[in-house]
C-alpha cells in the first residue's frame, strides 16, 4: 500500500525527532510491504525564516494533497520578540483551522518499565491509561482578542481580554467523539469544566449531558478543572477525559508526569480534511541539536497515524511492541532515566531510534 505523508518537522528538536520517526516508518514499510512517500512542509519559525509567515497557503495546499500530516513542534526564543500576529504558534492555529481538525486525542499510557520514572509512586501510576479528548478549534484560543493600551470607551484602559465561546454544535461533535471512543475502552467519560464560575462551562455541561443520553452504556461524571488537575495524581480513576481547548491543553501536559516525561505523549488531531499527528511536548530549543531529545512521542504519533488514518493496526502494534522491547531491555533517554538506570544504558535521540528500528 502506498501512502503520501506530509512531514512538518518545525523548530527546535522537531527535525531531530522527525528524522528518527521517519526511519521507524521506513522500517515498518519494509517489513509490511508498504511505500511511504514524504512531502516536506514548512511551518512555524522555519517557515517565518524562509517564507515570512508561520503557515503559508502554499504549504497548506501541499498538505491537502497528502493522506496525513506528521508534525513536529514550533517555536523558540529566536522568535519571541517578533510581531505577535506572525509568531510560530500562529502557524499551528491556522493549520488546525484550515484542516478542520476539531478533535485532539492525547493518550497518556504508563509503560510498566517506566512506572518508576514518574515522580508519582508506582502504585498510583502503574497500569494507568488515560485518554484526553480535547476540543481543538474553538474556545479561548480561537476567540476574539483585544488589547487596550490606551482608553477606548467601554473598556478598561491598559487592559486586554480573550473571549471563550462554544456553540452547541461544537460541543456536541467533540462529545460524540469522546463517548464513541469510551465505548471502545472502559466506557467511562469524565467531562471537565469550570461550571461553578463560567457560563460557557455551564452550557458545556448541559450539552454533554444531552449527548450522554445517546450512550446509556457509558458512565458520565463531571469534574471542575482545578480538581481534575489535582486528581491526575491518581490517574487510574480516569478512562476518557472530555474537555475544551484550553483546559485540555493544560491537563494533557500535566498528565505527562504520570508517564515520566512529556517526551512520551503522542497525539492525533482528527475530524477534518486531513488528520495530523504530533507529540504533545514543545520544541525544547534549549536541547536542540544535542542528540539528547526523547523521540518516542514523535514515534508514537506516527504509530497513531498508521492506526487512525491508514487502518494499519498491526503496523502500529509493531512500533509499540518495539518501544516496549527497548524499554524492557533497560535503554532510556535522559528524561526517563531513574536512579537505577545504568550509565551505559542512557542513550541519545538517534540511538534509541535505531534500537527501535532494529526491533521492528
Amino acid at each position: 500500500m502506498k501512502k503520501i505523508i506530509s512531514i512538518a518537522p518545525g523548530d527546535g528538536i522537531g527535525p531531530e525527532v522527525m528524522d528518527v520517526a521517519k526511519n521507524v516508518l521506513d522500517a515498518v514499510a519494509e517489513k509490511f510491504g508498504h511505500e511511504f512517500e514524504y512531502v516536506d512542509i514548512l511551518v512555524g519559525g522555519a517557515s517565518i525564516d524562509i517564507l515570512g509567515e508561520p503557515m503559508a497557503d502554499s504549504e497548506l495546499e501541499k498538505i491537502f494533497k497528502t493522506d496525513a500530516l506528521l508534525f513536529g513542534s514550533v517555536g523558540g526564543t529566536k522568535w519571541d520578540n517578533i510581531d505577535p500576529s506572525i509568531r510560530p504558534e500562529k502557524g499551528i492555529l491556522k493549520m488546525r483551522k484550515e484542516l478542520g481538525v476539531f478533535a485532539n486525542l492525547r493518550p497518556a499510557v504508563v509503560y510498566p518499565e517506566l512506572a518508576d520514572a514518574s515522580p508519582l509512586k508506582r502504585e498510583f501510576v502503574e497500569g494507568a491509561d488515560v485518554l484526553v479528548v480535547r476540543e481543538l478549534l474553538s474556545g479561548i484560543y480561537f476567540g476574539e482578542k483585544y488589547t487596550n493600551e490606551s482608553h477606548v470607551e467601554g473598556h478598561l484602559p491598559n487592559s486586554a481580554w480573550d473571549k471563550m465561546e462554544y456553540s452547541r454544535s461544537e460541543i456536541k461533535r467533540i462529545a460524540h467523539i469522546a463517548f464513541q471512543t469510551a465505548m471502545k475502552r472502559n466506557k467511562r467519560v469524565c467531562s471537565v469544566d469550570k461550571a461553578n464560575v463560567l457560563a460557557v462551562s455551564r452550557f458545556w455541561r448541559k450539552v454533554v449531558i444531552e449527548v450522554a443520553k445517546e450512550y446509556p452504556e457509558v458512565e458520565l461524571t463531571h469534574m471542575y478543572v482545578d480538581n481534575a488537575a489535582m486528581q491526575l495524581f491518581y490517574p487510574k480513576q480516569f478512562d476518557v477525559i472530555l474537555t475544551g481547548n484550553m483546559f485540555g491543553d493544560i491537563l494533557s501536559d500535566a498528565a505527562s508526569m504520570m508517564t515520566g516525561s512529556i517526551g512520551m505523549l503522542p497525539s492525533a488531531s482528527l475530524g477534518g480534511k486531513v488528520a495530523y499527528y504530533e507529540p504533545s511536548g514543545g520544541s525544547a530549543p534549549d536541547i536542540a541539536g544535542q542528540d539528547i531529545a526523547n523521540p518516542i512521542a514523535q514515534i508514537l504519533s506516527a504509530a497513531m497515524m498508521l492506526q487512525y488514518s491508514f487502518d494499519m493496526k498491526d503496523e502500529a502494534k509493531a512500533i509499540d511492541d518495539a518501544i516496549k522491547s527497548v524499554l524492557a531491555d533497560g535503554y532510556r533517554t535522559g528524561d526517563i532515566k531513574t536512579k537505577d538506570t545504568e550509565k551505559n544504558m542512557i542513550v541519545g535521540c538517534s540511538e534509541i531510534g535505531q534500537l527501535i528500528v532494529d526491533r521492528i
